[in-house]
């Protein structure tokens, strides 16, 4: 064997073995990977992550998905000869809105499944909807009413559980029941964070547009690998955050103080993030952690 070529060996055998700690440490724990915006665009990065998904389960852990799809949405209400109608950033959701999204939703969700099953691992497809997971009441912005959207008031983890006790990996939904069994539409970094509560999952990961959390986010040099819920909260107050950042870092903060170890906000569009981030010492994203750590 060529040199250069041992060297390259000897490399990925550092690399697996930098791996292993955190391979041990994490071992039959719960991670929530919220799956959605950029990384959803095309076929390539959405089979990256789920071959990092996919490996995490080899290995060891428990994931669970809970995917987005409001690009697909509105593609799919165009096509229909509607025009997405937002109220501060949301989308209104009547009728027949609703009916595209659970359609769109489903149609993500199996290929998803598909994509997993490729790989040897076992998936179920989910929405909130089943086993009565996701229980929601109508959300308004600003006190409009903006249709079937839903605010998430209860999760009931039993079917999640008993999934990963059987070796499954749950992909989920975000679509939900309220008191009278009717259907909305979730935001899916707020099903993510409500799942991950439920089920006291180790790690939260988000996969975003952008690197991380930028306390200047036109200064690269304010970049923040690791962060406490206290830390990100005084960032808040001090009105640092701010636009589609603000809602994801609340909901970050509000796991971290609600049992969830660990929360990651990572870069959906650079391959194997998850993987970086999770089994490398020095990481790709912003790791928002609990106030004594």
């Amino acid at each position: 064997m060529e040199q250069k070529d041992m060297q390259e060996v000897l490399r990925k055998a550092e690399v697996l073995i930098e791996a292993l700690p955190y391979i041990q440490k994490f071992n039959r724990k719960i991670i929530v990977v919220k799956y959605g915006g950029s990384a959803m665009s095309n076929e390539e990065l959405q089979r990256n992550v789920i071959k990092d998904v996919t490996l995490l389960k080899l290995v060891g852990f428990k994931p669970i998905i809970v995917h987005g799809g409001g690009k697909e949405i509105s593609r799919w209400v165009g096509k229909v000869g509607k025009e997405a109608q937002f109220v501060n950033g949301l989308r209104v959701t009547d009728d027949e809105t609703m009916e595209i999204a659970e359609m769109v939703l489903g149609r993500v969700n199996k290929r998803l499944v598909t994509m997993v099953e490729e790989l040897g691992v076992k998936a179920i497809g989910l929405s909130g909807k089943d086993g009565q997971m996701l229980q929601v009441e109508k959300k308004y912005s600003e006190g409009q009413d903006i249709g079937y959207v839903g605010n998430i008031t209860s999760v009931n983890p039993k079917v999640l559980f008993d999934l990963l006790e059987k070796g499954y990996l749950p992909i989920i939904s975000p679509i939900g029941l309220d008191d009278n069994f009717a259907t909305y539409n979730i935001n899916a970094d707020d099903a993510a964070c409500a799942i991950a509560k439920a089920v006291g999952a180790d790690k939260l990961v988000f996969l975003t547009d952008i690197e991380g959390l930028y306390k200047d986010i036109n200064d690269k040099e304010s970049f923040i690998s690791r962060i406490t819920a206290a830390e990100a909260d005084k960032l808040i107050e001090e009105g640092f955050i701010g636009g589609g950042m603000l809602p994801k870092l609340n909901n970050c903060t509000s796991a971290v103080k609600n049992g969830v170890n660990r929360v990651h906000i990572l870069d959906g569009r650079i391959p194997h993030c998850l993987l970086l981030e999770i089994f490398t010492n020095e990481g790709v994203g912003t790791a928002i952690v609990r106030d004594e750590d």
